[in-house]
């Protein structure tokens, strides 16, 4: 990374608050933002770019797959009854825009998940990237063209969906009690606000259905619901721990009816749509590897080359994982990143023995570990790439020791002009 023009982070912070969408620079106390940006190289870029597209597409073969053979909702993905409606409510269409988690090895390539159901990022990802480009003038800034490409994916779908004249209202639907979703909120309803569209925000149980099969949002009919709301949210909670329960486990039952209500009668669009529920699930990685013959040859070497090893927790023999644990990671199905995800070569031998005795029968996988490359800090890159309608369109990047999680520093990302 290039040196940091501010004098203090408190400058920077304040210009980054300015911007009136990422207004939290701080968490727990320490900075969450890098003064300074990741530069890549031109080819980095393509090849990042290139093998997410690629990667995006085998999870589109999963998805036709399941919707070829429906006893894999079951018998591989244990979907809830609740879960399965969200995929049969809108199969096979599953993407609007995604964000791959992607690592540089000495090997190559290395695909930790994609985040389908409800990505984030774009908030820090612009605000930074416009904060620190001015200062670079002679590098490109890959989210530049992010808005357009989201905004003009929803429109699109919206068309499809509902017609040419359908009313440009949005309905955004994100989780209130939470705060820290608050910058991407803020980031969608300016850029449709942008674009001639009204905007209401609410969470699900803000949800009511008019007279006439229409969603509302605080009693407002809203033709295209904006969903930031997580799919395993919507139906039965489960922890990922036998010996653990969840609070307000219970589906939202009429919320859910309501949505899906008014898009079965064709009167609302949802993105992301519902079924991003299914390669939202780690276990789509898992058939990838179990069954990688039911692919065609191209997925097939996609696999291979960008895709960990992955397996599903229960088919592989607990003696061998406690024998290997430097080897692998353990994902449950739909973790947060950082939350129920236990690496292996950095957990105490009992810890990882408890892990495997307590992690929920047909709830986990088992990814081979790969050795991600570090900078002059001993840090890795995550590096966040955006998938729009299947098409590359940004990148989102942190710096960390170890696993990502919230405490990851979000860097600004630019493109260094292949001329110099």
């Amino acid at each position: 990374m290039s040196e940091s023009p501010y004098t203090s982070y408190d400058d920077f912070a304040a210009q980054v608050v300015e911007s009136g969408i990422v207004t939290d620079p701080w968490i727990r106390g320490k900075p969450r933002l890098a003064t300074e940006p990741l530069i890549l190289s031109s080819r980095e870029r393509s090849a990042l770019y290139r093998a997410t597209e690629l990667v995006a597409g085998v999870y589109n073969d999963v998805c036709r797959m399941c919707v070829d053979d429906p006893s894999l909702l079951d018998t591989f993905f244990r979907l809830t009854p609740y879960q399965k409606a969200m995929w049969e409510s809108s199969r096979p269409m599953w993407h609007g825009i995604a964000r791959a988690d992607v690592f540089m090895t000495d090997e190559g390539l290395a695909f930790a998940e994609l985040n389908s159901d409800t990505p984030t990022g774009e908030a820090e990802a612009i605000v930074l990237g416009r904060a620190l480009h001015a200062l670079h003038p002679t590098t490109e800034d890959p989210n530049a063209n992010l808005a357009t490409a989201y905004c003009e994916m929803v429109e699109g779908l919206s068309r499809y969906a509902l017609g040419p004249d359908h009313p440009r209202v949005a309905g955004l639907v994100y989780p209130t009690e939470f705060t820290e979703d608050l910058g991407v909120i803020r980031l969608f309803k300016r850029w449709f606000e942008e674009r001639g569209w009204d905007v209401v925000l609410g969470s699900p149980y803000n949800l009511t259905l008019d007279s006439d099969g229409r969603a509302c949002l605080f009693d407002v009919p809203v033709s295209v619901m904006l969903r930031h709301y997580k799919t395993d949210w919507w139906g039965e909670r489960i922890s990922a721990w036998d010996d653990e329960n969840v609070p307000d486990a219970e589906p939202l039952r009429e919320p859910l009816g309501i949505a899906l209500a008014a898009a079965l009668a064709g009167k609302l669009c949802i993105v992301n749509p519902f079924g991003a529920v299914l390669p939202q699930n780690k276990r789509s990685m898992a058939l990838m590897w179990e069954r990688i013959h039911h692919f065609g040859p191209g997925a097939q070497d996609v696999i291979r080359r960008f895709i960990p090893a992955t397996f599903r927790l229960e088919t592989l023999d607990p003696k061998v994982l406690a024998s290997e644990q430097d080897e692998w990671v353990l994902k449950s199905d739909y973790g947060a990143e950082g939350e129920e995800v236990v690496v292996g070569r950095l957990t105490q031998s009992d810890e990882w023995q408890k892990c495997l005795a307590h992690a929920r029968v047909g709830h986990w996988v088992a990814q081979r570990f790969f050795e991600a490359r570090e900078n002059e800090r001993g840090e890795v890159v995550n590096h966040g790439v955006y998938v729009v309608a299947g098409n590359a369109a940004g990148i989102y990047c942190r710096t960390h020791k170890g696993s990502t999680t919230d405490e990851a520093l979000s860097v600004a990302t630019l493109i260094r002009s292949s001329s110099e």
